[in-house]
């Protein structure tokens, strides 16, 4: 008789204990979630701040949060964290225990591993009683974006072709022909281009004339980045890490132009968030903004081909020759084929500077710094 009276009191409290504690755990809970940084270069350690707080006189027993992440995130061990790992995704569990109207804070470092832009937009909270009685769950939105730049290059890593490249930009700044800017005549020149021909002149002296140009201050200089790793290459790439190389190569070159004063735009003949199916092309501007733009533009770059490399630069030739703005290309590529020569050599006859920048397999002993 009494062990009947133990179960049946026994059962009488579990069940009250869930009423009491169970039914009312989620009500007047609330929950955020942010990053010490939202934009952040790859390789770069961040902190993720949760912060959970019980505004009512119940106290909560358990309280499980869980989110997925992207597994490119990587938490410090020990993080107060139970992490389930995948190759893309990682599922995050938390658990709190909240006295009433009581708030708790936790900080978990992690770094940002890889380029991209990622979007968390859920978390799932769930609670109980101990005696499990009562258990319920809800999503609570958490609408983040975290955009993580390629990481930069030391400088001492780049193709040693990147610092020709650097001091002909920075002394063409100020003796960049105009087109638009016309003094007079004058015998023509090795390496002059046809289109600079003054035929009329040519005619009445009897030799060559070209037209006499002008000079004029900062050139635009593009960054472009061949998404193809070869030229049998066709839709999703094959080799990323060249890629991958490639946008750090690109980064760097930005972040050390915009730095120097000078102009820069970005392109690419790939796909990029939100594109479509049109190139991506930013004209060149300055400033901080401007950079901040380029970086975001190269995370959002997807490795996948849109165009092949040598229409990319054919539509730049027919392009330059409606603007008539000469440019300094960065092409930055692990390849360069036949068809994509000709093309160069156009650019090269309308006057502008190309400089290819070579992309070869990573080395591991390669450095990159972060901002």
């Amino acid at each position: 008789m009494a062990l009947l009276w133990l179960v049946v009191v026994g059962s009488l409290v579990i069940v009250l204990h869930g009423i009491w504690f169970g039914r009312p755990v989620l009500r007047n809970l609330k929950y955020s979630r942010q990053f010490s940084k939202t934009r952040c270069y790859a390789g770069d350690e961040l902190e993720m701040i949760e912060t959970i707080s019980n505004e009512k006189r119940i106290s909560v027993p358990w309280l499980r949060l869980e989110a997925m992440m992207p597994a490119s995130f990587v938490f410090r061990s020990g993080s107060g964290m139970d992490i389930s790992q995948g190759n893309i995704y990682q599922n995050h569990k938390s658990v709190f225990t909240l006295k009433p109207y009581n708030r708790i804070t936790r900080t978990h470092p992690f770094v940002c591993s890889k380029r991209g832009v990622y979007t968390m937009d859920t978390t799932t909270m769930t609670g109980g009683d101990l005696f499990g009685v009562w258990r319920s769950s809800k999503p609570i939105p958490v609408q983040m974006t975290m955009i993580v730049y390629p990481s930069l290059v030391n400088t001492e890593d780049m193709p040693a072709i990147y610092q020709v490249w650097q001091g002909e930009v920075e002394v063409s700044r100020w003796i960049v022909e105009d087109p638009f800017l016309i003094l007079g005549v004058r015998p023509y020149g090795a390496g002059d281009p046809m289109n600079r021909i003054h035929w009329k002149a040519s005619a009445r002296t009897g030799e060559l004339q070209v037209y006499k140009q002008g000079w004029t201050a900062d050139p635009q200089s593009w960054i472009i980045v061949n998404i193809q790793d070869s030229a049998e290459m066709w839709s999703v790439v094959t080799r990323p890490e060249l890629i991958e190389q490639a946008l750090r190569y690109a980064a760097t070159a930005a972040v050390e132009a915009i730095g120097r004063g000078l102009p820069a735009g970005f392109a690419h003949n790939g796909y990029h968030v939100g594109g479509g199916r049109d190139v991506l092309r930013i004209e060149p501007d300055y400033g901080t903004p401007h950079l901040e733009m380029l970086l975001e533009a190269m995370a959002e770059t997807e490795l996948k081909c849109l165009i092949p490399m040598e229409q990319f630069l054919q539509d730049e030739v027919r392009l330059n020759e409606e603007e008539k703005q000469i440019r300094s290309y960065l092409l930055i590529t692990s390849y360069v084929s036949v068809a994509m020569e000709h093309e160069i050599e156009r650019l090269h006859e309308q006057g502008h500077r190309v400089t290819v920048l070579p992309v070869e397999q990573l080395k591991r002993d390669t450095g990159a710094v972060g901002a």
